[in-house]
């Protein structure tokens, strides 16, 4: 029965999606979104039910068919049921359905309605094979099969330029990072000869002190090289720095795809697989260090650019590179469980900020610039309530269930000795700063104040309908109220062997011993220095955005390079256009004048028939027709004959 289950979760929304995309024109719009609504509503009730079966200690570790043996090695398809993959299962098809729901309102008259439904339905199939893989190489065709996924989706509006570079430079940002991570996938099955985790898992002590030569000359340490490669992978699908440039320009799809991708689904793929292969990065200090610092440095620097964004979507966006951060200095700090914790809490509440500010968009006829919005707090009450709860969970302020899951990550860095855990904590502090302030200036430039669009726009401002406002609601609830699971899931023994921490590495269960309750960690928070700095942070934007609504400009221009820098995300889009889009158009045009033309076309074409042209006109020269120059030609082919005897007799050679 169970077993049963376990295949209806991930092929209930394929089963949807081949449906409406094969068979769209025939069931129509309403035949579409019910097929795969329905479809995902069966994967999330299956999921549940796995999950409490989870909860009473019943896992699963299984092949499900072999796909294909290679000498020894079997490469298989199979699923690992335990309590994390349960937990992400019950997120993802949950948060998926109310973006099924919510997409009815949204794309109520786009003409590719049915490929839409197709799509998200396809992507949840993707995300839920990933998460219940029990080898790599499920993980592997998870991980591209969402890959694939996004980049149609963000380019679903394929006659705008912009969705086309959009879509694109996701692609090719994600295989730069997928790269990283196939090495470390090969280098895996190399040197482990399986592909199966719990096999890897446990062989990886016995290889612990193994090193390899990556340079001529230097070895390193082989689990290090592998946990390093798997993490440039999920760089590059969690968008973590420097592969993080394709997550804002994802804005460019469809609202309720920008919700599912960033809120969880592809971009915690990586923190995922982080968490899952704790039982090798555990061995590895080096790449703890190396995912801390990469956190720290992606939690601060994109906090700060959502200061400075006017797109209410792109505000949300950097928000989630930022909570992203957040989430991967957990993993750095092997604070795994705190780390999930966020990811669960951060889906609730950032796909509440990405459905609500669709909302928005919709009332304002596709309107995104902020400075165009304003006063729809009265004109959008549900909205508006439930993109609060968003804002306030988002900064990390009680007693929401951001509060909690971040308070909890802080907490976790301060007391780790990793390598690079004092950088990370005074940079988790400054961006819990600058999450208050840019969480609240979203919501009182959005909401408050006079309104700044036109009259006929402000005419026509309505609430959305209940298909966009009840997914909101119903995202909203565990916003408020997932905080209160953090005593079993964070400080308990909820994730059991599900994840792997050393002890010299157990600072949460450390910090366990000094948890008594939720009332008393919300005691704690308030008295410490991550509460302050974010009130700090929401007060300033009350103040920037209610009362002096003319500082920011005045500070903007203060700032002056500083903010035009931060304005523009530090240049890296610049950068990346201009060393590899440019270095790569450099390199086609020297392969196309140099190569092509001067090489190819000019020597060993057009070279070829010049030489045969240049032998012809000589060849020509003594096949004209004339007697004489025939004579001419054998007299002097007689003597050079008789010169040739003559010398071999006057050498003796003859």
């Amino acid at each position: 029965m169970m077993k049963t289950l376990y295949l209806l979760v991930p092929l209930a929304p394929l089963a949807g999606a081949i449906i409406a995309g094969f068979f769209g024109r025939a069931i129509g719009r309403t035949g579409a979104h019910r097929v795969t609504i329905a479809s995902v509503a069966v994967s999330f009730l299956a999921s549940c039910v796995v999950f409490v079966d989870v909860l009473n200690g019943n896992a699963f570790n299984g092949a499900v068919y072999t796909w294909l043996t290679s000498g020894e090695a079997r490469f298989e398809i199979g699923f690992l049921v335990d309590r994390l993959s349960a937990l992400m299962m019950v997120v993802v098809s949950f948060v998926s359905l109310m973006v099924h729901v919510y997409t009815i309102g949204y794309m109520a008259g786009d003409p590719g309605y049915q490929r839409f439904f197709a799509y998200i339905s396809l992507f949840t199939f993707s995300m839920l094979m990933l998460v219940m893989s029990n080898n790599f190489l499920q993980l592997f065709f998870g991980w591209e099969a969402v890959g694939l996924l996004s980049y149609l989706l963000i380019g679903f509006w394929y006659t705008r330029p912009s969705a086309i570079y959009a879509s694109l430079k996701a692609f090719v940002v994600n295989r730069v990072g997928d790269f990283g991570f196939l090495l470390g996938i090969a280098l895996v099955l190399a040197h482990f000869g399986t592909l199966d985790y719990a096999a890897v898992f446990g062989q990886a002590p016995s290889l612990a002190g193994r090193t390899i030569e990556v340079l001529p000359g230097s070895g390193w340490l082989l689990l290090s090289v592998i946990c390093i490669c798997l993490f440039i992978g999920a760089m590059g699908k969690s968008a973590q720095f420097p592969l993080h440039v394709w997550l804002p320009d994802s804005m460019e799809g469809p609202t309720p795809i920008s919700a599912l991708i960033h809120a969880a689904t592809m971009v915690t793929a990586g923190i995922f697989m982080v968490a899952r292969m704790s039982p090798l990065f555990e061995l590895s200090q080096t790449a703890l260090s190396v995912v801390m610092v990469i956190g720290a440095v992606t939690a601060l620097f994109m906090a700060m650019v959502a200061v400075t964004q006017h797109d209410i979507k792109r505000v949300v966006a950097y928000s989630t590179l930022s909570q992203l951060g957040y989430m991967t200095v957990a993993l750095g700090a092997s604070a795994y469980a705190a780390g999930i914790f966020h990811l669960v809490t951060h889906a609730f509440f950032k796909a509440v900020l990405f459905l609500g500010a669709g909302s928005v968009i919709i009332a304002l006829h596709h309107e995104q610039d902020m400075r165009r919005m304003g006063g729809l707090r009265k004109l959008m009450p549900i909205t508006y309530a439930t993109f609060l709860v968003g804002a306030w969970a988002n900064a990390g302020l009680p007693p929401f269930a951001g509060f909690f899951s971040k308070d909890a990550i802080i907490e976790a860095v301060h007391a780790s000795q990793t390598p690079g855990a004092g950088l990370a904590y005074a940079a988790l502090l400054l961006g819990v700063f600058f999450g208050g302030l840019y969480s609240f200036r979203l919501v009182f430039y959005a909401f408050h104040g006079a309104p700044r669009m036109d009259q006929d726009a402000l005419a026509h401002v309505r609430e959305s309908p209940w298909v966009v406002t009840l997914p909101l609601v119903l995202l909203a609830i565990p916003s408020v109220l997932a905080g209160g699971w953090i005593g079993s899931v964070v400080y308990g023994t909820y994730f059991g062997a599900s994840i792997a921490v050393n002890p010299e590495h157990a600072w949460i269960a450390q910090l366990a011993q000094a948890y008594r309750s939720v009332w008393g960690f919300l005691a704690h928070g308030i008295t410490g220095p991550a509460f302050w700095v974010a009130f700090s942070g929401a007060a300033l934007a009350g103040y920037l955005y209610l009362v002096r609504p003319d500082l920011p400009k005045r500070i903007a221009m203060a700032f002056g390079p500083l903010y035009a820098i931060v304005e523009r995300k530090y240049g890296f889009d610049e950068l990346y256009s201009w060393l590899f889009a440019g270095g790569a158009r450099l390199i086609g045009r020297g392969l196309w004048k140099g190569g092509d033309e001067a090489a190819i076309d000019g020597v060993m074409v057009n070279g070829s028939a010049r030489v045969v042209g240049w032998f012809s006109g000589v060849v020509r020269l003594a096949q004209n027709g004339f007697i004489y120059q025939y004579a001419f030609a054998m007299i002097l082919g007689v003597l050079l004959v008789l010169s040739w005897m003559l010398w071999r007799i006057w050498s003796g050679t003859a």
